[in-house]
C-alpha cells in the first residue's frame, strides 16, 4: 500500500536537484496509460456501450446520439474536467428531459439547445458558482432522479411488452391493460432473459463467481439474449444504425424563444447537479481507497463544470445526447483500480472504435433486451436508501412532492415544487419552537425547544410569567439561534426576576455564551468540550468557591455542597467529623474544579445523554473495540475517535504496553482486560495507540543499565523488545530469540516525512511491537485465527492534533495519515 501523504500538500512535492552544469536525469516525459487505467477503461467501455444505446432508445433519439455521447463524454468531458475519476456520458437521469425535448423541437434542435446548455456551463463555471448547486437539498435530488427513474421504468415497459411508449406517464399507465392484452411473446421472452441474467450474474457463488463476476452484468445480459435471439431465430424489432454520412446535425433552434429558454435553462440545471453531485460522490469512493490517497486530488467543482459544458458543446454540435456525470460508470471506474483520467480517456476511444467498427454485431441487439436494462436501471433510480434516509431527516415531504412533479408535470417543474416545499419545511421549523414548563423539587424549569425568534416572544413572555417570585429558574435553551427580540425579552426578565430575590440558570446555548455577565459564575465562561486550558478557567486568587452565596448548601445540588467560604488558595476547614469541606468533597482548588465540572455535567451533558445512558443501563456494555493507549491525560479517546459511551472498552497504562503473557511480574491486568474483551464482550477489534511525546519512551531512551527497583522501572521493562527494534545498533538487555527476532526488520515510519527524533521513532515502534505481543496471547490468537477479529495499530501526533494508521507496503510497516472519509457508509 502506498504510503500516505501529509496534511500539508506542499510538503508532499519533492525537489530534485541536479548540478548546474549537468543535464537533467530524465528525459521528456513521454505518454504513459497504467495497465490500472487500461483494465478500467475496457471495464467501463463494457457498461457503457449498451447503457448509451439504450438511453438514445427511451428518448427517441437516434441510436448513433447515444454513442457519440458516451465518447465525446469520455475524451472531452475525461480531459477537461475536475474530477479525474468521474465518467460522463449520456445518463438515465437526463433521460425524461431529452424526450420531452425531441418530442417538443425535434431532434436536430435538442441538439441546439445541448450546446447552447454547455455554454451556459461554461458560463457558470467560469463565475465560480459551482458550490452553489450543492446548496440544493439532497431531498430535491433524489426525489428528481426518483421520478425520472419511474417515468422511464413506465415508459420502457411498454417495448418490453412489443409495443410502444406513450409521451407521458399518465398515457403510458392508460394504455397499459390495452398493451396487456396485445403482449409479443417475443419481446416478453427477450426482455425476461435480459432481466434475469441482469439480477443472477453478481449472485453466482464460489470462485467461479468470483471470476465471472468481473464481467459487466449489463454487458452480459444483452449479450445473452441477442445470443438466443440471433439462435431460436426470433424476429424482433432490432437496434438500426444508419450510416454515419446521413447523421443528423444541430441545427438553428426553432420554437418559442421563452420555450426554448425554458429548455436550455432545464438541461442545463439537470446536466450540472448530476454532474456535481456525482463529482462529490466519486470523491468519497477515492477516499475509500487507501492507494490513491495523493495520486488522485480531490474534485475541483468549477472545473468539471467547465468540462461539462465543453463535452455538451462537442457533442450536441456532433448530433449526440446531453451529457453528464454517471454514478454507474464512475463508480465501475473507481471499483476496476482506476488510478488517473487517462482511464476514462481511453474509455471513450473504445466507444468511438466500437461505433466504427462493430456496426454488425450492434445491429443483431434486440431492442426490448436494451428496453429491459434501461428500466432495471429506472427502477434502481428509486432507492430505498434514500427513501430511508429523507425519512429519517423529516424529509419525506419534499422528497414525495418533488417526485410526483416530475413523473406527472416534468423535471423543471417538479424540482420547483420540491424548492417551494422545502423552504416551506425549512420556514416551518424556524418558526416551531416548543416552550414548556414545570417545577421539580421547587426548581422551576423552562424548556424552549428550537429556534427562538420574534415569533415565539409572546409564548415565552407567557411561560416565564409563570414562574413565582422569588423561585429558583432553569431556562434551558435547545436550540442554535437566537434573534433580538427573543434576547431582550428574556434579559429584562431576568434581571426582573433576579431582582425580586429569584435566582435564574440559563444554559443549553452554544459552548461559552451566556446571556448576561450577571449570571456568570466565578467568572468561568468555559464549557464541556470548547477550546479549553486544561479544561478550566482561571479565576481571581480571591474567588470564593460556589455555593456560599444564593444557594444553601442543603440545595441538594453539588455545587451547593462544597463547604465553607474558604479561598481557593487557602487549605479547608475541618468538621466535627475530621472530613474536609461539606460532603466529601476536598477543598482548594482541585476539588473545587472536580465539583465544578461534575456539576456543569450534571447541568448540560447529563440531560442530553440521560436517555442514551439509560440504555446503556439496560442492555449492558457492547463495545465494538478494545482501546489500548498511554495513560497520558492529553490522549482523549472519545475525542481522537469521536466515539461515545458504550462504543470503546478501553485500557490504559504507562506507555501502552501489552506484556507478554507470563511476563507481568504478578500483574495480569492487562491480560485480564484482553481476555474479557475478545472471549466475553466478542469485540470485533482491537487497537493499541501510542502518541507524541510519550513520557515512557523518553524514560526508556534515558534508562541506564541495570536492575529496576521502582515498580515504574519493573514496568518499563515491556518496552526493552520495542527499544531493539527501534534502535537495534544500542545494548538492550533482551533475551536472545528477542535479538533475532529484531536482526533485520524495517523501521516502523510515517507516511510523508522521517521521524521527528529518536523518541517518535521509538514511539512509532512501540506500537508494531505492542501487536505482536497481542498475537502471543491465547485468546487473540483464536480470534484472529477464525476471522472473527482485526488489529489495528494508531499513532497520535498531539501537537498536530492528527492521527495516523498503521499499513503494510514493499518496505515494512507505515503510519498513513488519516484523511476525510465516507461518513455516510
Amino acid at each position: 500500500m502506498s504510503a500516505c501523504v501529509p496534511a500539508r500538500a506542499d510538503s508532499a512535492r519533492t525537489k530534485h536537484v541536479h548540478p548546474p552544469h549537468s543535464p537533467p536525469p530524465h528525459g521528456p516525459r513521454r505518454f504513459r496509460v497504467a495497465g490500472a487505467d487500461v483494465s478500467a477503461a475496457i471495464a467501463v467501455f463494457l457498461i457503457a456501450l449498451p447503457l448509451s444505446l439504450g438511453i438514445a432508445l427511451a428518448t427517441g433519439a437516434p441510436l448513433q446520439a447515444g454513442l457519440v455521447a458516451a465518447a465525446v463524454g469520455g475524451i472531452v468531458a475525461g480531459r477537461i474536467g475536475g474530477c479525474p475519476l468521474q465518467v460522463s456520458g449520456p445518463a438515465a437521469g437526463l433521460t425524461v428531459v431529452t424526450a420531452d425535448l425531441i418530442q417538443h423541437y425535434g431532434w436536430r434542435t435538442t441538439c441546439a439547445i445541448t450546446v447552447f446548455a454547455g455554454i451556459a456551463q461554461l458560463g457558470l463555471g467560469c463565475l465560480r458558482v459551482a458550490r452553489s448547486a450543492l446548496a440544493v437539498s439532497p431531498a430535491i435530488v433524489h426525489g428528481m432522479l426518483a421520478g425520472i427513474g419511474v417515468t422511464i421504468a413506465v415508459a420502457q415497459l411498454h417495448i418490453v411488452l412489443g409495443g410502444t411508449p406513450q409521451s407521458s406517464v399518465p398515457d403510458n399507465l392508460v394504455a397499459l391493460p390495452a398493451q396487456l392484452a396485445n403482449l409479443h411473446p417475443a419481446d416478453l421472452a427477450v426482455s425476461v432473459l435480459t432481466l434475469t441474467l441482469l439480477l443472477l450474474w453478481p449472485r453466482i457463488p464460489g470462485r467461479a463467481g468470483q471470476a465471472l463476476g468481473k464481467l459487466p452484468a449489463a454487458l452480459i445480459a444483452v449479450a445473452g439474449a441477442t445470443a438466443v435471439a440471433a439462435l431460436t431465430g426470433l424476429r424482433l424489432p432490432k437496434v438500426d444504425l444508419p450510416s454515419w454520412s446521413s447523421h443528423a446535425l444541430a441545427s438553428l433552434p426553432d420554437g418559442p424563444v421563452l420555450g426554448l429558454v425554458a429548455a436550455v435553462l432545464t438541461t442545463t440545471l439537470v446536466c450540472s447537479v448530476q454532474s456535481l453531485l456525482g463529482a462529490v460522490a466519486v470523491d468519497k469512493l477515492v477516499a475509500a481507497r487507501p492507494s490513491l490517497t495523493g495520486r488522485v486530488k480531490r474534485s475541483d467543482l468549477d472545473r468539471e463544470l467547465l468540462g461539462q459544458g465543453a463535452a455538451n458543446i462537442v457533442s450536441g454540435s456532433l448530433g449526440g445526447l446531453p451529457i453528464a456525470g454517471v454514478a454507474v460508470r464512475s463508480s465501475a471506474n473507481v471499483a476496476a483500480g482506476a488510478v488517473s483520467r487517462n482511464s476514462t480517456m481511453l474509455h471513450g476511444v473504445l466507444v468511438v472504435i466500437a461505433a466504427l467498427l462493430m456496426v454488425p454485431a450492434l445491429e443483431l441487439i434486440p431492442l426490448a433486451s436494451l428496453a429491459a436494462l434501461v428500466m432495471a436501471v429506472g427502477l434502481k433510480m428509486v432507492s430505498l436508501n434514500h427513501i430511508r434516509t429523507v425519512t429519517r431527516h423529516r424529509e419525506v415531504l419534499v422528497y414525495a412532492v418533488t417526485t410526483c412533479g416530475v413523473v406527472f408535470l416534468g423535471v423543471l417543474e417538479g424540482v420547483a415544487l420540491g424548492i417551494a416545499v422545502a423552504v416551506g419545511v425549512a420556514l416551518h421549523r424556524l418558526t416551531r419552537t416548543r416552550i414548556t414548563h414545570d417545577e421539580t423539587e421547587g426548581v422551576h424549569h423552562v424548556h424552549v425547544r428550537g429556534q427562538l425568534t420574534f415569533l415565539a416572544v409572546p409564548r415565552l413572555s407567557r411561560v416565564l410569567h409563570q414562574v413565582p417570585h422569588g423561585a429558583d429558574a432553569v431556562v434551558e435553551l435547545d436550540g442554535s439561534f437566537m434573534d433580538h427580540a427573543a434576547y431582550e425579552t428574556l434579559q429584562d426578565w431576568q434581571k426582573t426576576h433576579t431582582a425580586q430575590g429569584g435566582s435564574v440558570d440559563i444554559t443549553g446555548r452554544r459552548p461559552g455564551t451566556r446571556i448576561s455577565e450577571p449570571a456568570e459564575e466565578d467568572g468561568c465562561r468555559c464549557r464541556p468540550w470548547t477550546p479549553w486550558r486544561n479544561h478550566q478557567c482561571e479565576r481571581p486568587p480571591t474567588a470564593p468557591p460556589r455555593g456560599t452565596a444564593g444557594r444553601s448548601a442543603t440545595d441538594g445540588s453539588p455545587a451547593g455542597n462544597l463547604g465553607t467560604a474558604t479561598g481557593p488558595n487557602t487549605p479547608g476547614t475541618r468538621d466535627a467529623t475530621g472530613a474536609t469541606g461539606g460532603s466529601g468533597a476536598p477543598d482548594g482548588p482541585t476539588g473545587h474544579e472536580l465539583a465544578r465540572g461534575i456539576s456543569a455535567f450534571h447541568r448540560n451533558t447529563g440531560p442530553l445523554m440521560r436517555r442514551e445512558l439509560a440504555r446503556l443501563a439496560r442492555e449492558g456494555q457492547q463495545p465494538s473495540q478494545l482501546f489500548l493507549t498511554c495513560a497520558d491525560s492529553r490522549v482523549v479517546t472519545s475525542m481522537i475517535t469521536s466515539s461515545g459511551p458504550g462504543d470503546l472498552f478501553v485500557v490504559r497504562n504507562v506507555g501502552n504496553f501489552v506484556p507478554l503473557p507470563g511476563e507481568e511480574s504478578g500483574d495480569d491486568s492487562v491480560a485480564a482486560a484482553i481476555e474479557y474483551a475478545v472471549d466475553v464482550l466478542k469485540v470485533r477489534s482491537i487497537t493499541v495507540c501510542g502518541h507524541s511525546g510519550c513520557g515512557a519512551m523518553q524514560a526508556l531512551l534515558a534508562a541506564e543499565p541495570g536492575g529496576a527497583h521502582t515498580p515504574l522501572q519493573r514496568w518499563l521493562r515491556h518496552g526493552l523488545p520495542s527499544l531493539e527494534r527501534a534502535l537495534p545498533d544500542v545494548d538492550v538487555d533482551v533475551d536472545e530469540q528477542e535479538q533475532k527476532r529484531g536482526a533485520g526488520r524495517a523501521r516502523p515510519r510515517l507516511a510523508g516525512r522521517g521521524a521527528a527524533d529518536t523518541a517518535e521513532r521509538l514511539c512509532l515502534a512501540n506500537v508494531v511491537q505492542q501487536l505482536e505481543h497481542l498475537r502471543a496471547h491465547d485468546s487473540v490468537a483464536r480470534a484472529l485465527g477464525a476471522g472473527d477479529l482485526e488489529l489495528h495499530g494508531m499513532y497520535f501526533h498531539v501537537g498536530e492534533a492528527q492521527s495516523y494508521l498503521l499499513s503494510e507496503d514493499a518496505e515494512g510497516s507505515v503510519f498513513e495519515l488519516v484523511r476525510e472519509t465516507n461518513l455516510t457508509a
